[in-house]
């Protein structure tokens, strides 16, 4: 797994240097089939990625490119999303990263978030755990709700979509990138994140392994631990708390909503 880490490690490395030719909030942005955003960054970092992580036998699956079946016959699968909260990167906001997961018969184990506007460089696998710039993450110690901060998608709060958690004791924080949200808490840094509207693997995958490899927990409501590499690559919605921090939300219920919402 060690040398799995090094090539997510240099594949984030390259990443940004790709980066360093466009500037976040000074970028333009069209339109894909579907409505999300796309940029020449978003490109431009899916081809380093792919030209640096992938080997011969491995199966691949990015956001930004058009999926290859051939992929579900494969036991080991990257699952990448070249910038994950496109729009905050559009908009300069320092809520985006590069998301790289990797699966194993279809189980997230390892992955890394880079995050480099925040100087945030999250690590791990189920072997080794988790890093977070280097220095290995230790376990929330949050002891009460009342002290704990839940992150929030800022689409989903404009929404409505968490209004019935408004009257909570814990403390709602909005943040773009789904992938840098399930980051930051698989590094102690926050101690839940949830969305209970659909999201695509590639938006999760990474962000998963790293709350696996941190002993935190990720789950579909209804369903349990997710899995990766299907054929359908849209799941329904994810929960996720630190690891230390479940028993603070035994008693919560989480509702998925209709994918007509999204």
């Amino acid at each position: 797994m060690s040398a799995v880490l090094e090539r997510i490690s240099s594949a984030l490395a390259a990443a940004g240097e790709a980066l360093e030719d466009f500037t976040p909030g000074r970028i333009e942005a069209r339109r894909k089939a579907g409505g999300s955003p796309v940029t020449e960054a978003d490109l431009a970092v899916n081809r380093v990625l792919h030209e640096v992580l992938l080997s011969d036998g491995e199966g691949w699956l990015s956001e930004e490119t058009r999926d290859n079946p051939e992929r579900l016959s494969r036991a080991r699968v990257w699952i990448v999303d070249p910038i994950d909260g496109t729009k905050e990167f559009v908009m300069g906001l320092p809520e985006w990263c590069i998301s790289i997961g990797w699966i194993e018969d279809g189980q997230a184990v390892a992955g890394g978030i880079y995050n480099p506007t925040a100087g945030h460089l999250i690590l791990g696998s189920v072997e080794t755990g988790v890093t977070l710039n280097g220095e290995p993450v230790t376990p929330r110690s949050t002891g009460s709700r009342n002290k704990a901060t839940v992150l929030a998608s800022r689409s989903e709060v404009g929404r409505g979509e968490w209004a019935e958690y408004e009257d909570r004791e814990f403390t709602i924080t909005t943040m773009g990138s789904v992938a840098y949200k399930l980051g930051r808490v698989a590094a102690g840094l926050d101690d839940a994140t949830w969305t209970l509207v659909p999201k695509n693997e590639w938006d999760i995958a990474a962000g998963v392994a790293l709350l696996n490899a941190a002993g935190g927990r990720a789950f579909i409501p209804g369903q349990g631990a997710p899995s990766f590499n299907n054929e359908t690559t849209l799941l329904p919605g994810l929960v996720a708390f630190a690891a230390g921090t479940e028993h603070l939300w035994q008693d919560e219920t989480f509702t998925l909503r209709d994918s007509k919402r999204r």
